[in-house]
C-alpha cells in the first residue's frame, strides 16, 4: 500500500508544469531592470531612484528634472504579465508624488488635493533636533543661570524688615486677570512641552498608552485653555500699558543695576525698568503666539507666511545674508510647518522670560509675592522699590495706605 502512494506522488510531481524562465531582450531600450530605484537605467529613462527618495528626505530638490515630468503613459508589458488598466500604479504614485494628479476629495476643498507633501521631511527633522535641542537647552540652561544666581546674591530683602503698613498694590481685577494669564501661560507650556518631548522621553519610561492619552489630553488643554490666555493678555495690556512706556527713571534703573547688585535702591514709579521689560516680552511674545495658534486653529483661514515672505522678499532682506528669496506659494501643509516652528520657538523665550519673572516674584525678592497674592504689600517694600509711586499715592490716594490699625 505504501509503495502504490509513493508511486502516485511521484507521478502527480512529475505532472506539475516547469516554470519558464523570465525572457528579456538585452537590446530593448528601456529594460525591465531600469524600473528598480537603484538601477543605473531608472536614471537614465526619468524614473525615480532611491537617491531622488533619499534626496526628498533631506530636503534638496530631485537630481534628475526629467522625473517631475515623467508622467502618465502606458504600463509596461513584462513578459508573461499583462498590465491592469491603462496606465501603471507607479505613475499614479508619481503623479501624487509631484502633485499633478486629477484627484477629486470628499471635503471638495482643493487644499486636500495634496496627499504627498514632501517638504515636511525639514520640517519633522528640524522639529524633532533643533527645534528640541536648543530649546531644551534654553529652560534649563536660563533655570540653571538662576540657580547661581540664587546661591550667589541670595534673596533680596527688605532693609529695615517689615513696619506693618499696608499699600494696596493690585486691584482684585488686575490680579485677576495676571493669574488667569500666569496660569493659563503654564497648561500651555506644560501641555506644549509634553506634545514636543513626548515622543523621545515620556513613552521609554510610562509606555505608549500613557503618553497617548496625555497627548491626546494635553491636545484638548491646549487648544480650549489658550483662548483664555488671549483674553487676559489684552485685559493685561489695557490696564497697565501706560505704566510700562519708557521714561528717564528707566535710565537711573538701568546704570544702578536695579539695586540687584550693590545697596542703592533706584527709585521707580509703579512698574521699574525691569519690570517693564517683562511686560513688553510678554505683549509682543504672546501675542505672536496667539496668531501662530490661530493659524495652527485655522490653517486654510489664516495663512501667514506667503505674504510675510512676499513683504519680506520686496524689502530685499534675503540678499542681505546672501540667501535666495524666501517661498511665497505655499501649500496649506507648508503653512502649518512653518507656524507651528514659529509658535514653538517664540513659546520657548517667552518661557525662558516667565521663569525670570517668577523667580523675582518668589525666591527672589522678599515681599514680592505679596503684590500679586493679596494686593497689599509693606510699606518699606513699596519704598525701597517704588519710590515714585509710593509718593504718588501718599499724595494723591492717601486711602490706598493702611496702618495696622485699621
Amino acid at each position: 500500500m505504501l509503495r502504490h502512494l509513493m508511486a502516485l506522488l511521484t507521478l502527480t510531481l512529475l505532472a506539475l508544469p516547469l516554470p519558464a524562465a523570465a525572457q528579456t531582450d538585452p537590446t530593448a531600450p528601456d529594460p525591465i531592470a531600469g524600473t528598480s530605484v537603484d538601477d543605473g537605467s531608472a536614471t537614465a529613462t526619468g524614473r525615480q531612484t532611491l537617491e531622488d527618495i533619499l534626496a526628498r528626505q533631506r530636503g534638496e530638490e530631485p537630481i534628475n528634472p526629467i522625473r517631475s515630468e515623467d508622467l502618465g503613459g502606458d504600463a509596461l508589458n513584462a513578459p508573461g504579465m499583462g498590465p491592469l488598466g491603462g496606465a501603471s500604479d507607479a505613475d499614479i504614485w508619481r503623479q501624487i508624488r509631484f502633485n499633478d494628479a486629477d484627484i477629486r476629495n470628499t471635503t471638495l476643498n482643493p487644499n486636500g488635493d495634496v496627499l504627498v507633501q514632501t517638504g515636511g521631511m525639514w520640517w519633522e527633522n528640524l522639529r524633532k533636533n533643533e527645534l528640541r535641542t536648543y530649546g531644551g537647552w534654553l529652560l534649563l540652561g536660563t533655570i540653571a543661570v538662576l540657580a547661581v544666581f540664587f546661591l550667589i546674591r541670595g534673596r533680596i530683602r527688605i532693609d529695615g524688615g517689615k513696619d506693618g503698613t499696608l499699600v494696596l498694590r493690585f486691584k482684585f481685577i488686575e490680579r485677576m486677570a495676571h493669574w488667569v494669564l500666569a496660569g493659563s501661560f503654564l497648561l500651555l507650556g506644560f501641555t506644549g512641552l509634553f506634545t514636543l518631548f513626548g515622543r523621545k522621553y515620556l513613552i521609554p519610561v510610562f509606555g505608549h498608552e500613557f503618553n497617548s492619552v496625555l497627548l491626546t489630553g494635553s491636545k484638548f488643554i491646549h487648544n480650549n485653555v489658550s483662548w483664555a490666555f488671549m483674553i487676559a493678555l489684552i485685559l493685561v495690556f489695557v490696564m497697565w500699558v501706560w505704566h510700562n512706556i519708557p521714561d528717564r527713571t528707566d535710565i537711573t534703573w538701568f546704570a544702578q543695576a536695579g539695586g540687584i547688585i550693590g545697596d542703592k535702591h533706584p527709585p521707580a514709579k509703579k512698574f521699574n525698568a525691569g519690570q517693564k521689560i517683562i511686560f513688553w516680552s510678554v505683549i509682543v511674545l504672546g501675542a505672536s503666539v496667539s496668531v501662530s495658534g490661530l493659524s495652527l486653529l485655522f490653517p486654510f483661514q489664516m495663512p501667514l507666511f506667503a505674504h510675510t515672505f512676499e513683504i519680506i522678499n520686496n524689502i530685499g532682506v534675503p540678499g542681505w545674508f546672501g540667501f535666495d528669496p524666501l517661498p511665497v506659494t505655499l501649500a496649506p501643509q507648508e503653512e502649518m510647518q512653518f507656524a507651528q516652528l514659529w509658535h514653538a520657538i517664540v513659546a520657548f523665550l517667552m518661557m525662558a522670560v516667565i521663569l525670570g519673572h517668577i523667580y523675582i516674584g518668589t525666591l527672589g525678592m522678599e515681599g514680592a509675592y505679596d503684590a500679586m497674592g493679596s494686593g497689599l504689600v509693606d510699606r518699606n517694600w513699596a519704598h525701597q522699590h517704588h519710590s515714585l509711586w509710593l509718593e504718588h499715592l501718599e499724595e494723591e490716594k492717601p486711602g490706598k495706605i493702611h496702618t495696622p490699625a485699621e
